[in-house]
């Protein structure tokens, strides 16, 4: 049982109501090899399932990474999914432009003690970095009592009712529905100053170094 799972499922069904197609992959059940090569049977791992799920994640508009609070931080699994990330995100769209411009992303966490937001800081900030588009109120979570207790999913923990998670999973999921709209019908970010293909290409748009006397 996934207590993570659980949480997710509330911004799941949200989205499937909504007529989104929603597609859970749980990345613990999978043989991925550490690195961030696209495929690192080719460095000499023995088994590496990324290619397949990369298919998965480059089809989606919206990622949510979902992860348990391990010693206050995200867990290791969320870690090696973030750095397969970043092993892609050298490639280049049509505009020139990094990866995953014009995708959404956001993050749900769960634990018994402090450290959503902490976990959020870093799997958004990652986020943001390799090009995904974080909208506001990106990130969700619920954390029982400090020390050995129930967890989410638990009967006596009644986080079911907890109408602060539940509520903020509602704004993340309907804001990510709503950036990711508005992405989608823009064709993304316009590619005047942030192509990459361009500023190789010697385009330097309204950049210069000052001149210094």
């Amino acid at each position: 049982m996934s207590h993570t799972q659980g949480l997710m499922n509330l911004s799941a069904n949200i989205m499937k109501k909504e007529g989104v197609e929603v597609e859970h992959i749980r990345f613990v059940d999978h043989n991925v090899a550490f690195g961030v090569y696209h495929d690192m049977t080719e460095q000499g791992v023995s088994q590496d399932e990324w290619p397949d799920l990369w298919k998965k994640v480059d089809a989606a508009d919206i990622l949510i990474i979902g992860s348990p609070i391990w010693l206050g931080e995200k867990s290791s699994v969320a870690t090696l999914l973030i750095e397969r990330l970043y092993g892609e995100s050298g490639r280049r769209n049509e505009e020139g432009q990094y990866y995953f411009y014009g995708k959404a992303g956001g993050c749900l966490i769960t634990g018994n003690e402090d450290g959503v937001k902490h976990c959020s800081m870093s799997i958004l900030y990652a986020l943001q970095h390799i090009g995904y588009s974080i909208p506001p109120q990106a990130d969700a979570g619920w954390i029982g009592e400090v020390g050995p207790g129930p967890s989410y999913l638990d009967e006596e923990s009644d986080a079911r009712n907890n109408d602060f998670t539940n509520r903020n999973t509602t704004f993340m999921t309907y804001n990510l529905l709503h950036l990711a709209s508005m992405l989608k019908n823009n064709n993304g970010y316009d590619s005047y100053g942030n192509s990459r293909g361009d500023w190789d290409d010697g385009s330097r748009w309204n950049f210069e170094n000052p001149e210094y006397r």
